[in-house]
């Protein structure tokens, strides 16, 4: 269809010989046909396979979306060098003669909060100094085998491909073929190299510095990370002491710096005179019953979960607030959980003491009692739409006022929400601020117990007489902040409780989601359970993932422990290359890390299987 020299249209040629063929082809539909512009072969790239690269060019009359890049110049504050005491010394002296300029009397919120972030920030970059990195400072390498000579070997290989399809001759193909060798024997040394060094590493972190060593690990399985505590006094003053200041301590470095421009390793540097005036900020919050603008700022930025990368709803938003109003939100957190003895035994989200295990194997030992005794079960797995997102801050006040929570502390805890707002953070680019109406704060340390308080609002209102007996109990739902299963012996009783759950979400101002929410009936012959919100049926299924454990209608383990095994199978072929082969690490850490992640990975929800010979041999 287009005309091009010979070259540029055999997509395969083998030089040895003298042979080419026209055998890689760009398809196209019917419709697009006539704006396609050209096709041809690429000889330069060099691609891992003896075809050449067919590329087309198609002219469509729309307008390219514009793409958000990073900067290419990054300055940031060399905040790691607060390691070294020396450094720590210098930036809390920096600290000290801010301080000492400060006035002595109370002033506004902000205006102290101002002062105290600038002076933070001011120390940090005066003792540890800045770093220009980007790729206009000769780039940030991908992996650390990407070293100079590996770099100029390929770039070797390179010239000579393209000499050899100028020339043509067979000291050019030789000169190729040798360079290629060159280059791959060159990466395969410096990788092995690389390796070498981080098994050694790895080692000697694990022999004299272990927080590091089990960072590294965690960072290898993209582990989560816990946030720090605090605690305050019983007479309504803040106030730190050498107590707190093994706590601020415990504040995990290596987190992205906030509106704020505040890094954990700040907080963890402090001395007494920092700690004293952070403490003085929080004194201020706590009686004027107002926090500074930058502690109810959240960064959102979306992560890609899965699917088209274009559709919203497949990227999960994280919000980074202020480090210091975390801090400061974790103090009110303790005096919130006074309230916890009146959350009911059903709860057992965000509860020391209670956990998910308990739920798994109070649901199993319904589930396999019935079935023992021929008694049917119908569940309900309901699903609450964005439970977190949609609280709604006015009842949500209500419903801590009628549990005990009141006075200076629900006014300090209104104070993280009056003026809530948040912006929208995409590589480099930045979204306008705009305010935050309903919903609970993401990262806040407040937020899980102001839940697990409205939900038990939620379901204290809709239970009734509905529920399974099991002994001398009677089950009727179990929640695990906002995974709720409803469990009846019959369909029309689950079907009562379910709608009566559906109302008291919609007075609470959230809502059912029908199409993650299904049912489930436990019997020995196959019934049906016919259920439906809000006009909508809910989809009857055979088996369901509840809490991380799957529940089938038969009451049968045995799906879920083969799926367990293939978890585990996963985690070791996540670390094979990087721990279980590298010679470096020795057998005592190989066995900590399977002890402490290997082990837990498969034993989970445990206490739950039957053992049979069959499981004992596949485990």
């Amino acid at each position: 269809m287009f005309k091009h020299k010979g070259a540029h249209q055999y997509t395969w040629y083998k030089d040895t010989l003298g042979r080419g063929s026209k055998i890689d082809l760009v398809v196209v539909s019917s419709d697009l046909r006539q704006h396609v512009l050209d096709a041809r072969v690429k000889r330069g790239s060099e691609l891992s396979t003896d075809h050449h690269l067919v590329v087309s060019w198609i002219h469509l009359q729309r307008r390219m979306p514009n793409r958000l890049g990073r900067h290419k110049r990054i300055v940031r504050v060399c905040w790691e060098c607060l390691a070294d005491p020396s450094v720590r010394g210098v930036f809390n002296s920096h600290l000290w003669e801010s301080f000492n300029q400060i006035p002595r009397e109370v002033v506004d919120i902000e205006s102290e909060w101002t002062m105290f972030s600038s002076s933070i920030v001011d120390a940090d970059i005066r003792s540890c100094g800045r770093n220009v990195s980007g790729a206009s400072c000769g780039g940030n390498p991908r992996t650390l085998w990407w070293t100079l000579q590996v770099r100029e070997s390929v770039k070797l290989k390179k010239e000579s491909y393209q000499a050899w399809l100028a020339q043509g001759t067979l000291e050019a193909s030789e000169a190729y073929r040798q360079a290629k060798r060159t280059a791959a024997r060159v990466v395969s040394e410096t990788k092995t190299w690389v390796w070498e060094e981080f098994g050694e590493a790895m080692e000697k972190d694990y022999q004299t510095a272990s927080g590091k060593f089990w960072q590294t690990v965690w960072h290898l399985r993209r582990g989560k990370q816990l946030f720090a505590n605090t605690v305050y006094s019983g007479g309504g003053e803040l106030l730190f002491s050498a107590k707190v200041t093994e706590v601020v301590q415990q504040l995990l470095g290596g987190k992205a710096p906030r509106v704020d421009k505040i890094c954990p390793e700040y907080l963890n540097s402090l001395d007494v005179v920092g700690l004293s005036w952070l403490t003085h900020l929080f004194n201020i919050a706590w009686r004027s019953g107002t926090v500074p603008l930058d502690w109810v700022t959240g960064v959102v930025v979306p992560l890609f979960k899965k699917g088209d990368h274009r559709v919203c709803s497949n990227y999960r938003g994280i919000t980074l607030l202020s480090l210091p109003g975390k801090v400061y939100s974790r103090v009110l957190e303790r005096r919130v959980r006074q309230v916890e003895p009146r959350i009911q035994e059903e709860q057992c989200g965000f509860c020391p003491g209670r956990g998910t295990l308990d739920q798994l194997y109070t649901l199993h030992r319904v589930l396999e009692g019935s079935w023992e005794f021929a008694q049917p079960v119908h569940m309900c797995f309901v699903d609450l739409e964005k439970a977190f997102d949609c609280v709604p801050h006015g009842i949500l006040w209500e419903v801590l006022w009628e549990y005990g929570v009141c006075g200076p502390l629900l006014r300090a805890v209104q104070s993280l929400y009056n003026r809530s707002r948040s912006l929208v953070r995409i590589a480099s680019c930045k979204s306008d601020l705009f305010p935050v109406h309903v919903g609970l704060r993401q990262g806040c340390s407040l937020s899980p117990v102001l839940f697990i308080v409205f939900m038990d609002r939620i379901s204290r209102c809709s239970q009734g007489l509905e529920g399974v007996r099991f002994g001398d109990y009677r089950i009727s739902l179990l929640i695990s902040a906002d995974d709720v299963a409803l469990l009846a012996p019959l369909s029309l009783d689950l079907q009562h409780a379910l709608g009566c759950f559906a109302a008291e979400c919609e007075v609470a101002g959230m809502s059912v989601s029908t199409s993650k929410s299904e049912a489930m009936a436990l019997d020995q012959k196959k019934v049906a359970c016919t259920l439906q919100v809000v006009g909508e049926f809910l989809p009857q299924v055979e088996e369901f993932m509840y809490l991380g454990v799957l529940f089938t209608s038969e009451g049968r383990m045995d799906r879920e422990i083969d799926r367990w095994i293939g978890a585990v199978a996963a985690v070791m072929r996540s670390m094979y290359r990087s721990v279980v082969v590298k010679k470096e690490l020795s057998r005592k850490a190989k066995l900590s890390i399977y002890q402490s992640i290997y082990v837990p990975t498969l034993t989970y929800g445990h206490e739950l299987w039957v053992m049979t010979e069959r499981i004992r041999s596949q485990i």
